[in-house]
Formats: C-alpha cells, structure tokens, sequence
C-alpha cells in the first residue's frame, strides 16, 4: 500500500522529527513538516508533531560544535533553543495561515494521571482550535536518570495518549533494514507484521550530532505505538513530499487490534 493511502485511512496523525533533520544542513526540512502538516489540516485531519531541535539550534550561537556531555550545558542550551525552534516553526507556518502550540513534557507528566491527563486536554483544545501542537521534551528540568532520552519514546507514548491512528516516523533512512543500509547484503523490509520478532534484524543504538536516537529507539518507538493500535510509517525525512500524494520507500509497522 502507498503512504497515500494509508494517509488517507487515518484521521488523526502524529508526525515525529529528529534534530539531525531539520538543523544544520537539512534546516530548510522545517519547513517541509510544516508544508506537510498544513496539507493534512486542510484535508481535516488531526495533525501532532514531535519535535527534537531545540539544543541543536541554539549550539550554533554560544559556539558549541559538538554534544554538550553536562547536565546543566544541556539544560541551558534547550532553554535557548526551543524558544528559537518555536520562532521558526511559527515563522514557516505563517504562510498556511497556522500557529504553533507549544508542550514541552517529562517522563513523569505522562506517568502520572492528572498531568498526562491535563497535556490531553491541553492537546485536544489545541487540535479543536486549529492549531498546531508542537510537542519535545521538556529538557530544561529533565533529569539524565529520569527522561525519555529520545523523542521516539516520546512520540509513542504522546500517539497512545492521544489515540493516534497513524504515527510519522521520520528518520536519516528511508526505513527498516536487515542491518545497517551502507552495509554489504543489508536488505530494506517494506511491512513488519504487529508482533513479528525482529531480534534478527541488525539495528544501531545511537546516531551522530546532537541526536539521540538511531535505528533501535525507532524500533522500540515502534512496538510500543504499534501495541496501543497505532500504525507507523518509518521513512526518511527527505521523502515528506511525498508522502501525501504519492509513495515512498518506507516500512509499514502494523497496528494491533484495537482494545
């Protein structure tokens, strides 16, 4: 099946992005998520985007080259860059005439009831309104004992939350391999049966840059949406446009039965 179709079967979507796909080099994709997210609102659906990029963003204009290995540099830089991350994603969707809406959360928000349960309702009247919920980690307060650690885990968790249908998970690669793609004999798997045991595939722990997720924490990401009923797309960020009107390679992650 084409992304397009299955686009077109899901009424609310959540579309996840990582640091390394819209900063440095690939900056210009911003505004291709926003293109994408304006052409789903404008069909009627309900669009949720995950957002990593904030430390990302603000490294550039303190001097920092590489990933800040302290706490407080971390906590710092977040604070910087997610009020800048925010300006460029109200910014590019000017144009579609939308705002942004902006959630930061922690792992305890969504462990508790009453906080994951205020985020939901601060969610649903963002999406009745119109406007764009644009959800990252809330890595100013965020411990390195207790975080999500990768937005992955936090899209999964915000798609099971929300009742997703359908989650976006855009990524450096273009889907799931047998092993890593640049390796010799490495084999792209288009579907991925819900409960299938993938402990065969070969798949990378970490990414480069400022990211922190890779291969294995989309996989993770995956089963866990995948167990709340939600479908995934994994694809490469430079297919958004794509994704929409026509096809792209991808892997399909098939929900399982609804509860």
């Amino acid at each position: 099946m084409k992304t397009s179709e299955r686009i077109a079967s899901a009424s609310r979507i959540l579309i996840k992005v990582g640091s390394s796909s819209i900063t440095g080099v690939n900056h210009s994709n911003l505004d291709k998520i926003v293109d994408l997210s304006a052409a789903l609102i404008a069909l009627g659906k309900d669009v949720i985007v995950v957002s990593s990029g904030a430390i990302a963003t603000a490294a550039p204009f303190i001097g920092l080259t590489v990933k800040a290995e302290d706490l407080p540099t971390s906590q710092a830089l977040a604070s910087i860059g997610q009020a800048k991350l925010m300006s460029r994603y109200e910014k590019s969707l000017e144009r579609h005439n939308l705002m942004p809406g902006q959630i930061l959360l922690t792992v305890e928000n969504l462990d508790q009831e009453v906080t994951s349960l205020n985020a939901l309702r601060a969610l649903e009247r963002l999406l009745e309104i119109k406007v764009l919920p644009i959800i990252n980690e809330n890595d100013s307060v965020a411990t390195n004992e207790i975080r999500f650690g990768d937005n992955d885990q936090l899209a999964a968790r915000v798609s099971s939350l929300a009742k997703v249908d359908l989650m976006i998970l855009l990524s450096d690669v273009d889907g799931l391999y047998t092993k890593p793609p640049q390796e010799d004999g490495s084999e792209h798997i288009p579907v991925v049966a819900f409960g299938s045991d993938l402990s065969w595939v070969e798949v990378s722990g970490t990414s480069t840059g400022y990211g922190t997720g890779g291969a294995l924490t989309k996989l993770s990401a995956a089963k866990l949406a995948t167990e709340s009923s939600v479908g995934v797309i994994l694809t490469s960020s430079q297919s958004v446009s794509q994704l929409i009107d026509g096809d792209c390679r991808h892997t399909w992650f098939e929900p399982g039965p609804k509860g």
